[in-house]
């Protein structure tokens, strides 16, 4: 049989040194600079910044941030990666029409 080489499921060297914006489960978000990752989805982001979610609803993110730093983000539990390059906040088209 031929050897087939591995390849990572995803491919984050493009994001490298650009802003990201990571989800974790549990419902906790931070963003920062993409300094580095591994197979397994680890990643190390510079200038991390925490989004503080709303005490009454747990996966609801408040204007309120918490300065991070550098931090290592265990890939287990990572659930989304988005660059914050074309990310824009857009309005709720469902809260007009309960209105």
């Amino acid at each position: 049989m031929a050897e087939r080489k591995k390849e990572n499921v995803l491919d984050l060297t493009k994001y490298l040194d650009q802003g990201v914006r990571v989800k974790f489960q549990g419902g906790r978000e931070v963003s920062g600079v993409l300094k580095g990752y591994d197979q397994l989805v680890n990643l190390v982001l510079d200038d991390c910044v925490e989004f503080i979610r709303d005490p009454s609803d747990p996966y609801r993110v408040t204007d309120e941030t918490r300065t991070l730093g550098l931090v290592v983000c265990r890939g287990t539990q990572v659930s989304l990666i988005s660059p914050m390059d074309g990310m824009e906040e857009i309005a709720n088209p469902f809260l007009a029409a309960e209105g």
